[in-house]
């Protein structure tokens, strides 16, 4: 299998209009010495995220920023995977939050969607995708099981973090503390996959 290309630069555009993930993927990337500049900064329109996986999606996103931005790219699609729901929310989780990104009533949907549901084991997934303008890409992908509480508890982090409860964790997302939740999240390992094969020694 050829080894992943190594990021040579110093700027990276994120592909995102989510001031938590873009705030996120900037605190993992910043000790690595490259600077981000996000969607919304760049003005960049969101794409129409027609995928059928996270993989998928986070290609779509990444291409689509780098094009227009002329940066390198890195794109998210991350989720939350619910056993008894079958995977849903799954790539359709922001969309349970509507065009408000009213997470508040997305978190209430999943805990009327589960009902009386005795599994209430969940998954976080994060397909992290880094593309470059000549169109070549880098995709990885991280998961973290966890179980679903309620009520929502904490009000750190972002989107369904105050309802989900990391194996082995006694608090949510929403209550842990930033730096251990980027220890242990979906996202950092996924973040830990793109390091180690586009940014460690080449």
């Amino acid at each position: 299998m050829a080894s992943a290309r190594h990021f040579t630069g110093d700027k990276l555009a994120i592909a995102s209009h989510n001031a938590g993930k873009v705030r996120e993927i900037g605190d993992l990337i910043r000790p690595l010495g490259v600077s981000v500049v996000s969607a919304s900064e760049l003005d960049l329109a969101e794409p129409v995220e027609d995928g059928s996986t996270f993989q998928a999606n986070a290609i779509i996103k990444a291409k689509t920023a780098t094009t227009a931005s002329g940066l390198p790219a890195l794109a998210d699609d991350s989720g939350l995977a619910i056993t008894a729901l079958g995977g849903a929310p799954g790539i359709y989780s922001a969309r349970w939050a509507g065009a408000d990104k009213d997470f508040n009533a997305a978190m209430a949907k999943v805990e009327q969607e589960l009902g009386g549901a005795t599994d209430r084991s969940a998954a976080f997934i994060c397909a992290l995708t880094l593309a470059w303008p000549d169109g070549h890409t880098e995709t990885f992908e991280g998961r973290i099981e966890g179980v679903l509480v309620w009520p929502p508890r904490g009000s750190r982090g972002f989107g369904y973090d105050p309802i989900f409860q990391a194996e082995g964790r006694d608090i949510t997302f929403g209550e842990m503390d930033p730096v251990e939740k980027h220890s242990i999240s979906h996202r950092a390992k996924a973040f830990a996959g793109l390091v180690a094969a586009c940014f460690g020694s080449s």
